[in-house]
C-alpha cells in the first residue's frame, strides 16, 4: 500500500488551513496561499503520497528561493483509520479484527489525542483497598459486550451482580423497592392500586392513541403507562441513565425498543407478544458457546473495574493503538480514501486511510468536518452534553439505617430519585455491594451521580460543596442520624458528560450522515454514544454494526 508523505512544514500549515484559516502552505512549487474552503488532493507515486491543496488564492506564489528545506515526515496508511480509543473506537477497532480479518499491520489504525485508551471509562483504586468508577460503573451482559470481553481475554474476569439484588426509588421519604418481576407487580408499594390498573390497562391498549407528532418520553409514558408509572419509575430512571429532562426526551431515540412495541402491535403488550412470536418463527444462527449465560436482570463488570475491557483490547491491537495523536484535520484525496494530519509526540504525521470512522463526540466530530461539508458539521454542533458529577464515598458498615439493611447489611444495586422529592442527588449505586472487593471490610463504597440536564448548575460547585450536597442528601434516607462524616475517594465532574437524546435527535443525525453522502464523503462513518446510545452495551453494539459497515465498503470497493 502507498502511504502518506508530507513534510513537516506542510503538515503544520495544511493543518491550520482544515481547522479553519486562510493560511499560507508548502506545496512542490512553493509558497502558495490558500484559502479555509482547500481540500486535499494527493498525487499517488510508488512509493509516497505528496499532499497540497487544491484551490489557490489570487494572491499567487511565492519563488522558488524562498522554500525552506523540507523535511519529511514518517508516512503511514491503513484500510481504516478509527478516530479516538474508547469503548465505540476500541471495539470498532477489534471487530474489524476479529470478526472481519482486518489483522494485517497496515488494515486498521486506531488514533487517540489523549495519553490512556478508554475515554470516560475511568476505574481507580487505592492501596487501602477501594476500588471505584468515576465514568460508567457497569453494563448489561449483552451478547455484544461478551463477545468483545470474551474476545480480549477476559472470561474469566467477568463479573455479574446479583439478579436478585433489589433496586430502590425513593419516595414520600421511604426507599421502595422496584418490581424485578411480573410476580412482584401485584405487591409492590411504590405505586398505588390505581395506578397499577392504570399502567395495565394502558399497556394492553386501553389509552390514547399516539399522536401526529415525535413524542417525548414524557408524553409517551403519561399516554401509555399512566401518570404514577412516569413519576415514580421513568422520571428517575431518565435522571439516572441520561441525567436527562423526560420532558425534553425523545421517546423514539432514547427508548426505541419500547417506542417500536406500541408502532409494531398497537399496544405495548400487543408489540411484545408480536415481537416473541416473531422471535420464535425466525431460525437465528445458534449462539457462540464461549458466551456465559447470565441469569435475570443483572449488570457486568470485571474483576479490577471497567477499564479492563479498553486496556485488554489495547494490548491485543498493540501497535495499531496510537496514544497523543491529535488530529488537526482530515482531507479527501483527490482518487481515493482521505488524508488524515495529526500532531503526534514525534512530530507531524500523516496518514492515508481509505476509510475513516470518527467515535470522538459531537462536538468534535463537528470541528473536524467542517471544512468537508459544513451541514453535517452544523447538525452535528447541536447535540446537547450536560455537566455530571461522580462523588464516591466511603461509610462505615454501621451508618446504613436499620430499615435499609437486609440481612444486617446493605443490599442491592442502588437507588434512584425523582426531581420531585426534594434530593439533589441524581442517584446512587451501592458499589461495594454490586461487585467483590470493592471496599475493605467494615465499610461500605458509595457512586453517586449529581448535576445532568436539571441541575447545569454543578459545573461552579467546588468538590467539596459537591460532597456535602450528596452527604446531606443521603443522611436524609440511606445514613442514620449522627454517623460519622464519610471518607471522600473521588470527585470527578465532566463537564460535557452524556448526550441527550432529544426530540429531533434521529433526524438532527440523519441530517449529518445525509449530508456527508451528498458531499461524496464515502467510507467515513460516525460512531460513539450519540449514534448508538448511551450505554456501554449500547456503545459496543453500535461499534460492531459500525466494523460491519465498513468491511462492506471495503469489501465493495474491492469489486469495483
Amino acid at each position: 500500500m502507498a502511504l502518506a508523505s508530507v513534510s513537516a512544514s506542510s503538515a503544520l500549515a495544511v493543518t491550520a488551513n482544515c481547522c479553519g484559516e486562510g493560511v499560507t502552505t508548502w506545496n512542490r512549487r512553493g509558497l502558495t496561499n490558500f484559502t479555509s474552503t482547500s481540500s486535499f488532493s494527493c498525487s499517488r507515486s510508488m512509493r509516497r503520497w505528496r499532499v497540497s491543496c487544491t484551490i489557490p488564492s489570487k494572491t499567487g506564489m511565492a519563488t522558488p528561493a524562498e522554500a525552506p528545506p523540507r523535511a519529511e515526515a514518517p508516512r503511514m496508511g491503513a484500510e481504516c483509520v478509527v478516530v479516538g480509543a474508547g469503548i465505540s473506537g476500541l471495539c470498532t477497532a477489534q471487530a474489524l479484527a476479529t470478526r472481519h480479518g482486518m489483522w494485517a499491520q497496515d488494515s486498521i489504525l486506531v488514533t487517540e489525542a489523549g495519553d490512556r485508551v478508554g475515554g470516560n471509562i475511568t476505574t481507580v483504586e487505592n492501596s487501602d483497598g477501594y476500588l471505584w468508577e468515576e465514568g460508567p460503573n457497569s453494563f448489561q451482559p449483552s451478547d455484544a459486550v461478551l463477545t468483545a470481553a470474551i474476545d480480549a481475554g477476559l472470561r474469566d474476569d467477568l463479573v455479574l451482580g446479583d439478579p436478585d439484588a433489589p433496586r430502590f426509588v425513593l419516595w414520600d421519604g421511604r426507599l421502595r423497592p422496584v418490581p424485578a418481576k411480573l410476580t412482584d407487580l401485584p405487591f409492590f408499594d411504590l405505586m398505588s392500586f390505581p395506578g397499577k390498573i392504570r399502567a395495565g390497562a394502558g399497556a394492553l391498549g386501553l389509552r390514547p392513541p399516539p399522536p401526529g407528532h415525535e413524542e417525548s418520553v414524557e408524553e409517551f409514558v403519561r399516554r401509555n403507562l399512566g401518570d404514577e408509572v412516569f413519576e415514580r419509575l421513568i422520571e428517575p430512571f431518565c435522571s439516572g441513565v441520561y441525567a436527562g429532562d423526560p420532558t425534553k426526551l425523545s421517546m423514539k431515540a432514547a427508548f426505541g425498543k419500547v417506542w417500536r412495541l406500541e408502532q409494531n402491535g398497537g399496544s405495548i403488550i400487543g408489540g411484545t407478544l408480536k415481537a416473541i412470536q416473531e422471535r420464535n418463527n425466525n431460525s437465528n444462527p445458534p449462539r457462540d458457546p464461549r458466551l456465559p449465560k447470565p441469569k435475570g436482570q443483572t449488570v457486568g463488570s470485571f474483576r479490577r473495574g471497567l477499564k479492563m475491557l479498553p486496556n485488554a483490547i489495547h494490548s491485543m491491537l498493540a501497535s495499531k493503538v496510537k496514544l497523543s495523536w491529535k488530529l488537526k484535520c482530515i482531507g479527501k484525496s483527490e482518487k481515493e480514501g482521505y488524508i488524515l494530519l495529526y500532531e503526534t509526540p514525534d512530530g507531524p504525521m500523516s496518514v492515508w486511510a481509505r476509510s475513516v470512522v470518527l467515535t470522538v463526540p459531537s462536538y468534535i466530530a463537528s470541528n473536524i468536518l467542517r471544512p468537508l461539508s459544513s451541514e453535517a458539521a452544523d447538525a452535528l454542533s447541536k447535540f446537547y452534553y450536560p455537566p455530571v458529577a461522580a462523588v464516591t464515598v466511603s461509610y462505615e458498615e454501621g451508618a446504613i439505617r436499620k430499615e435499609c439493611q437486609i440481612n444486617g447489611k446493605l443490599q442491592g444495586f442502588g437507588q434512584l430519585h425523582p426531581r420531585s422529592q426534594g434530593i439533589e442527588t441524581l442517584g446512587t449505586i451501592y458499589s461495594s455491594s454490586l461487585f467483590p472487593n470493592r471496599a475493605p471490610p467494615g465499610r461500605v463504597l458509595l457512586l453517586n451521580y449529581i448535576g445532568g440536564s436539571t441541575n447545569t448548575g454543578i459545573i461552579s460547585k467546588s468538590e467539596s460543596e459537591l460532597v456535602e450536597a450528596v452527604d446531606r442528601d443521603l443522611r436524609k434516607m440511606l445514613i442514620r442520624e449522627g454517623a460519622e462524616e464519610p471518607l471522600v475517594l473521588g470527585v470527578r465532574t465532566w463537564p460535557r458528560a452524556i448526550p441527550q437524546f432529544l426530540v429531533g435527535h434521529l433526524d438532527i443525525l440523519d441530517t449529518a450522515t445525509s449530508a456527508l453522502s451528498n458531499a461524496g464523503l464515502q467510507g467515513l462513518f460516525l460512531g460513539g454514544n450519540y449514534v448508538a446510545g448511551v450505554a456501554l452495551g449500547r456503545c459496543v453494539e453500535g461499534a460492531q454494526q459500525t466494523a460491519l459497515q465498513v468491511s462492506q465498503f471495503l469489501a465493495n470497493y474491492a469489486r469495483v
